[in-house]
């Protein structure tokens, strides 16, 4: 009955938006484009050097910033600001060859001393990792900047050269030393395809097209990131012509955007999985300190309904914490739906009429799939409350450990296994609320094993322990629901694999009049 009375409401909302009528006017302004963004915009996202373990802050990053290796068409670890990286033979040493052309925004090159300054200032996702593992990093020359290791480590360009992390997104040294971090995040200069203009938290962002930009100068002269919490609205706004890209579509706003004349859906697979982490399992008076009662509440959840209601099946099911297509993942099924094992299991640990087991917290904007969740969880016992917030500030109350009762959480990050095993599950992990101490060895194992096939099979050790204790319970592996309108030639959403937004950006094209 609810999922009928959300279709009826989205249906009316959409049609009172010009979703059910024919396509409008395209946008008057030449050269604009224009992304109704599914997050509020975080003002930190605007500089490398705070960059979560997440995919959200790319969005901005791929636009404003550029990094000496980044995920590109070409490849998860393609050239950019540095034209060429050479490894030494045991794996202690990575020298760059920074391009000649490249410049940031202010017409100042991009040198040695600042890829030196944009390390050593990254306080972000992985940090302290990367400044374990790193003893030196050293100015050759202008051109030339060289990262000396403690030891061989055979997964520094995936912790430096992918979204794993903000660390190799270079910034202006002099720039920041002279305005100071807080004003930089106000007036950012970047070394990407597009400047900074303007930014009105909550509202939208405003970029410019930076035409001395090394790869090639972007054929859309103007970018604006508007931020639309609401989906219905989003579609509206790409029906009417308000918006020609809208991110994060779900169940019947997606599956009318799909029907409408001149409007394009794409599903994408991303590196994003949901999952449910019982932070509160850490605490021996806690209900979820019993694996019963995690297993429990993974066994309740109807994985293939959601997919399907919420995401058109897209999505894909499975039972680790890395995408089955990541490099070292290990493919475990999902748990399989079965409320009446789930009921078992809870009489079993004790709690025979189930218990209140506080918030779920969904990761914005996934809300309705966390009402889907707390529905299945109530089915068997175990009563949860909705809470939500913008994306922003969820991320930073699960990294600041603020998060009770249970996280309905989603990384998205590149990398392989073992940067997603790092972000969750490991002592210096940015969002681990605790360690299993089995994981934390083996992890330091692989970090420093050399051998492809050893390292292999520790990551995939951490995924079987990890799987059989349900430290976390996996849900579906993401593929973001987008949708452009009929001015686009090329929308840019499908050129970097597994990456859930537009990029690169200077690839974007409009029809021509």
């Amino acid at each position: 009955m609810a999922r009928i009375v959300r279709t009826l409401v989205v249906l009316s909302l959409l049609t009172a938006g010009g979703l059910a009528a024919d396509i409008q006017p395209a946008l008057a302004a030449d050269g604009q484009m224009v992304w109704a963004v599914h997050v509020t915009i975080a003002s930190r996202w605007l500089d490398p050097g705070e960059t979560e373990a997440a995919i959200t802050p790319f969005m901005v990053l791929y636009a404003i910033h550029d990094a000496l290796v980044k995920p590109m068409p070409a490849g998860p670890t393609t050239p950019s600001l540095a034209e060429s990286w050479t490894a030494s033979p045991d794996g202690t040493t990575y020298d760059f060859l920074l391009r000649a052309n490249a410049k940031f925004h202010d017409g100042s090159p991009v040198t040695a001393e600042d890829v030196k300054f944009t390390f050593e200032r990254y306080k972000g996702g992985a940090a302290a990792l990367l400044k374990e593992k790193v003893k030196e990093v050293r100015v050759v020359d202008t051109r030339r900047v060289r990262f000396v290791l403690k030891e061989p480590w055979p997964d520094f360009m995936t912790f430096y050269g992918t979204t794993a992390t903000g660390a190799g997104w270079v910034v202006p040294k002099k720039y920041i030393e002279r305005v100071g971090d807080e004003a930089y995040k106000k007036a950012p200069i970047g070394a990407g395809p597009y400047k900074f203009v303007s930014f009105n938290p909550g509202v939208e962002l405003v970029l410019e097209a930076f035409d001395g930009y090394w790869r090639k100068a972007p054929a859309v002269k103007r970018l604006v990131l508007r931020s639309i919490p609401d989906e219905t609205t989003r579609a509206a706004a790409l029906k009417r012509g308000d918006a020609d890209v809208a991110y994060y579509l779900t169940g019947p706003v997606a599956e009318e955007v799909r029907r409408t004349p001149g409007l394009t859906l794409t599903g994408w697979r991303t590196n994003t999985v949901f999952f449910l982490d019982f932070v509160e399992q850490w605490d021996p008076k806690s209900p979820w300190a019993d694996r019963r009662v995690r297993l429990a509440a993974s066994v309740a959840i109807d994985r293939k309904a959601i997919n399907e209601s919420e995401f058109l099946g897209f999505g894909a099911l499975g039972g680790s914490i890395a995408p089955r297509a990541m490099e070292f993942a290990l493919p475990l099924e999902p748990h399989p739906f079965d409320p009446k094992r789930a009921k078992a299991l809870l009489a079993e640990a004790g709690y025979p009429n189930g218990f209140d087991a506080g918030d779920l917290n969904p990761n914005a904007p996934y809300f309705s799939a966390g009402e889907a969740i707390v529905g299945n969880l109530a089915a068997v016992g175990i009563r949860t409350r909705l809470r939500t917030m913008e994306r922003a500030a969820f991320l930073t109350a699960w990294r600041e450990k603020k998060m009770r009762g249970v996280v309905m959480a989603g990384l998205g990050a590149g990398g392989n296994a073992a940067t997603r095993i790092e972000a969750l599950a490991t002592r210096g992990g940015m969002y681990a609320y605790g360690v299993v101490p089995e994981v934390e060895d083996l992890f330091q194992r692989q970090a420093r094993e050399l051998d492809r096939k050893k390292r292999e099979e520790l990551l995939h050790q951490i995924q079987r322990i990890l799987y059989e204790r349900v430290v976390f319970a996996p849900v579906w592996e993401n593929a973001l629901i987008r949708a452009y309108g009929p001015r686009v030639e090329e929308s840019a959403l499908t050129l970097v694999p597994s990456y859930p937004y537009t990029a690169p950006y200077e690839e974007l094209r409009l029809k021509a009049r």
